[in-house]
């Protein structure tokens, strides 16, 4: 099994995430997307990361890929509650999977104008509001425990600092994030997805 992935994609994490997190052989290999290979572009459909090569098969976005890898393994599925954690996904693909990367990619590598930064900024906080809240009754997103729900929901939330947010102001998030840190096999996305020299 192959991962493509690159440093500061949280898309990418959540794969990568699962993969570590389900203690499964892979090879990760990173993508420089300033100059993207032609060997990736050949198997990437869209030419984004993350891509996943299993059994000659592959597999491309983000939540997709963690459902492909739910149901291969049988685990981080929620069970009984799998439709739960595919309108989790959903969710996330709407919400903070856009306002937080976008606005993050704005503040540090492409400016965007005043009223378009205000924008991402408050559709950030909204999404922010909406996982305090329902984290305010359950430990994960679904009652079964840690799934791929939290696995995508929370990828790009390990980097708030970067978008100027105090985790502490939202307490559910900043347990539930707390908890994940200390699951085994967990790794921050800075050390998950940097480079990783070929060996001599």
């Amino acid at each position: 099994m192959q991962l493509f992935g690159s440093t500061d994609s949280g898309h990418s994490y959540k794969v990568r995430s699962f993969l570590l997190l389900t203690n499964t052989p892979h090879d990760y290999q990173w993508v420089d997307l300033s100059n993207k290979p032609s060997a990736f572009l050949a198997i990437s459909p869209f030419g984004e990361v993350p891509v996943l090569l299993d059994q000659g098969r592959i597999f491309c976005q983000s939540n997709a890929i963690l459902i492909y890898l739910a149901q291969r393994s049988g685990q981080f599925t929620g069970g009984e509650e799998w439709q739960g954690a595919l309108e989790w996904l959903s969710w996330e693909a709407n919400r903070i999977g856009f306002s937080l990367p976008n606005y993050r990619f704005a503040l540090h590598w492409q400016p965007q104008p005043p009223e378009v930064m205000r924008y991402l900024q408050q559709r950030v906080l909204a999404d922010l509001n909406t996982l305090n809240e329902k984290l305010a009754v359950r430990e994960f997103l679904l009652k079964s425990g840690l799934s791929i729900a939290d696995i995508s929901c929370s990828a790009y939330l390990f980097w708030l600092d970067q978008i100027g947010v105090d985790v502490a102001d939202y307490p559910n998030i900043k347990r539930w994030l707390a908890a994940i840190c200390q699951l085994p096999g967990w790794c921050h996305p800075n050390e998950a997805m940097k480079r990783i020299p070929n060996p001599d």
